[in-house]
């Protein structure tokens, strides 16, 4: 059993859970835009588009050709791509300028097989920016896909040099490439939003007994099944609330009128509050997960969401289980970051056909995922986890900085797997 006072909490034994588009609407309480990007390895500044890949042996500030100024590249339907002639292999500077009455996107791409070096959305009439990129030698052509018109692919231009040391590129994902992913997933959330009902069930019969003992122990379980279908929070709608809202600041939980789900249950538990007065609490949750699998076979995942979904679960994580805003009384953020880490990795596994080509950093994630779990794992022994409050400072700083790290090697998955426009 647990102590209601805040010592470690007795858990049940857990079954592990399975091994490891343009989205603009990030999970509520989490997450960020990750904007204009290339494919891969990318981020907007201002209105220049980087390709995060080898700049060569001297870095980003050594002397080329591309730091006597920008190439001019026209965007337009009738000549796109018109301005470029070629060049040597290096970093590369180019200032897009559309010439159309319309706004375009662009692409920097490998004729060849498609792999997309560089990107620029949103480009206005009569506006230009610049794309950085650093080219190896071969072929490349510029994409221009303006608004409700067709892609145009300008000419086939050829850069000298080695064809070491270019940025990273990646075959566009589509709608299509997503939707077995999104229907994989929905069947596994499926299972748990059965599983959830069962564990709900299971606290809810404790508190209507009376034994706030076996409460104790049994929210934590039911709260885990829910933490591991973190992409799918997104899809539920106004359950996530009624099931899992955060609520007020725990510091100020007690006064709270509209606050409910398993953090309403949790903070009662864990400050003394009687059995009675949170079966109807219990009742409101249970009735909320009830509505939830009930529902869920007629919903549909948006297929395009999915790679940002598998980047803001841990981010979510940090902000969130990382800094205590989410523990009422039961002292479990780290079981929670723990089954949280479980839903990233079951989202991965099906991403995984699509990464494996797309992703060079794949391997270097799996290992910094192994290694959080590791370190997650080493704060639960017999049963028990740590209090996020009782970690020594060489503790916290090793976790932050595994879920640290490993959130920003989630972020091109996002990237990658943001649909793009192919034609």
């Amino acid at each position: 059993m647990s102590d209601p006072d805040r010592g470690p909490v007795q858990v049940p034994a857990e079954p592990e859970a399975g091994p490891g588009a343009r989205v603009r609407r990030a999970r509520p309480g989490g997450g960020r835009r990750l904007g204009a990007a290339l494919a891969v390895l990318a981020v907007a500044v201002g209105g220049t588009v980087w390709a995060l890949g080898p700049f060569g042996d001297n870095g980003p500030d050594a002397k080329h050709p591309a730091a006597q100024g920008p190439t001019t590249v026209e965007v337009s339907t009738g000549s796109c791509g018109r301005g470029w002639s070629g060049g040597t292999a290096g970093p590369q500077v180019f200032a897009l300028r559309n010439t159309s009455s319309t706004a375009a996107e662009v692409d920097l791409t490998d004729p060849a097989t498609g792999a997309v070096y560089g990107e620029i959305e949103g480009l206005a009439p009569g506006t230009t920016r610049e794309m950085r990129v650093a080219l190896g030698g071969g072929s490349y052509a510029f994409k221009c896909l303006p608004d409700d018109a067709d892609a145009v692919t300008g000419p086939t231009v050829n850069v000298t040099g080695a064809r070491t040391g270019a940025g990273a590129a990646a075959v566009p994902v589509t709608q299509h490439d997503l939707i077995p992913v999104a229907l994989a997933y929905q069947r596994w959330i499926t299972s748990k939003t059965v599983e959830l009902a069962d564990r709900t069930d299971e606290l809810k019969r404790a508190v209507d007994d009376g034994d706030l003992d076996a409460a104790r122990s049994a929210w934590l379980p039911a709260h885990l099944v829910y933490a591991r279908m973190g992409a799918a929070y997104d899809a539920f709608g106004d359950a996530d609330a009624a099931i899992n809202g955060s609520g007020p600041a725990p510091a100020d939980a007690e006064g709270a009128r509209d606050f409910e789900g398993f953090h309403r249950v949790e903070y009662g538990l864990w400050h003394g509050e009687s059995a009675a007065s949170l079966r109807a609490h219990a009742d409101r949750l249970a009735r909320a997960v009830h509505a939830l699998r009930d529902s869920w076979p007629q919903v549909r995942l948006d297929p395009a969401q999915l790679g940002l979904r598998a980047h803001e679960i841990l981010e979510a994580t940090a902000q969130s289980e990382l800094t205590g805003r989410t523990d009422y009384g039961s002292g479990t953020s780290l079981a929670t970051a723990r089954a949280n880490l479980d839903g990233t990795r079951e989202l991965l596994s099906l991403l995984r056909p699509l990464l494996s080509t797309r992703y060079p950093g794949l391997p270097q994630l799996d290992t910094w995922l192994d290694r959080t779990q590791h370190t997650l794992d080493g704060f639960a022994g017999g049963g028990r986890w740590t209090p996020l409050d009782r970690l020594g400072r060489p503790d916290r700083q090793r976790l932050n900085s595994d879920i640290g790290q490993t959130v920003e090697l989630l972020a091109p998955v996002a990237t990658i797997c943001d649909v793009r426009r192919t034609t």
